[in-house]
Parts: C-alpha cells; structure tokens; sequence
C-alpha cells in the first residue's frame, strides 16, 4: 500500500535494526485518513472470505480494525491485555509475548462476542515474530470459530512472523512489507 509505505518514509522513525517507531500516525497518535485507506483495502482483501467478527488487541490494532469493520459492516472485537473489573469470567484467554515491550501478557475476550461458526479477520499493526496473531488465532479456535484471514499494517520480512503464520495456513496480507531497517533506513520488500 504505496500511502502507507510513503507515511512510514516520512514519519518512521528507525530505533534499531528490529524496531520501527510509527507514534506519528498509528501507535500514539492516529492519522484518520490513513486508517480509513487501511479499512478500504483490508476490506477488498478480505471481501471475499465471508467475514463475521474482526478481532485485534488494544490498543494500536483498534483504529484500523474499526475502519475495516466499517467497510465491511461487521463487529469489531479487541481483546484486552489488562484485567477489568467488568471482565473477569466466561473468557477465552492467550498469552502473548510483546517483542517489542520485551513482555507477556495475557489477552482476553468474552466468550459472548465470538460463537462457533463465525468467520473472523484478525487485524493487527506489526507482524515480526508472529505471537499476537498466533494469540489471537488461539482465541478464535477455542471458540471453534473459523480464523478467515490476518491482516498486518507493518510486516517486518526479516523476521519469521509470516512465514510462520503462513506455514500453519492462514491467509495473511500485509499492507508494508519491511525487508530491513539496517543503517537507519527502511528498505521495502519488492514482490
């Protein structure tokens, strides 16, 4: 996706040869067109796999996950990495490791938002060693609902997230694909 890999070149900003800081635009503050450009093409995409549920985790996977919904008039679920009061029983639950916060963490979603049967997009903003969609695939299998598709906004190619999720079967599309982040340049995987 040519807007989101020109966003990345003007407001990334590369912290090492394994980390990419997109605060400008997705992680702490938001661009609301881009995230609406997201959602238009997760939705074309995914058109096609009969989506019922999206699903991503707070917070940095929220925005493009609405936008997408909106396109594909569908609910969106996030499942939530810190403990709520409201939140405490009749949960599927995950543990995730964070690459990047160097943590894991438990995710959670209430078994009332995903039934057996749903078709259900998983939306993510980073794929690097693939846990977070490997933790929210689990979800969705043990809710014995259908995993129909992974959509990443910032593949990292060096690392083996995708050809990990790839491996297992899932469908997944990435919007960037990073194939370095060596001597403080991003260099774009070419197809």
């Amino acid at each position: 996706m040519k807007l989101l890999e020109d966003k990345i070149k003007a407001e990334g900003i590369v912290l090492s040869d394994h980390v990419l800081k997109v605060d400008s635009f997705i992680n702490h503050q938001m661009d609301p067109i881009l995230m609406k450009e997201i959602g238009i093409e997760f939705a074309k995409l995914f058109r096609d796999k009969q989506i019922t549920k999206i699903l991503t985790i707070e917070s940095s996977g929220i925005a493009p996950a609405i936008m997408t919904g909106l396109e594909l008039n569908v609910p969106v679920i996030f499942a939530r990495k810190r403990k709520s009061l409201t939140l405490i029983d009749n949960l599927y639950t995950a543990t995730v490791y964070s690459f990047t916060k160097k943590e894991s963490n438990d995710i959670t979603v209430s078994k009332q938002y995903i039934q057996p049967g749903d078709h259900v997009l998983i939306i993510d903003d980073f794929l690097a060693n693939g846990q977070a969609a490997r933790g929210l695939a689990e979800i969705i299998e043990q809710a014995k609902a259908k995993v129909s598709g992974i959509g990443i906004l910032i593949e990292k190619s060096f690392q083996p997230g995708a050809t990990t999720l790839l491996s297992k079967g899932y469908h997944v599309e990435s919007l960037a694909r990073i194939a370095s982040l060596t001597d403080s340049k991003v260099t774009f995987k070419q197809d």
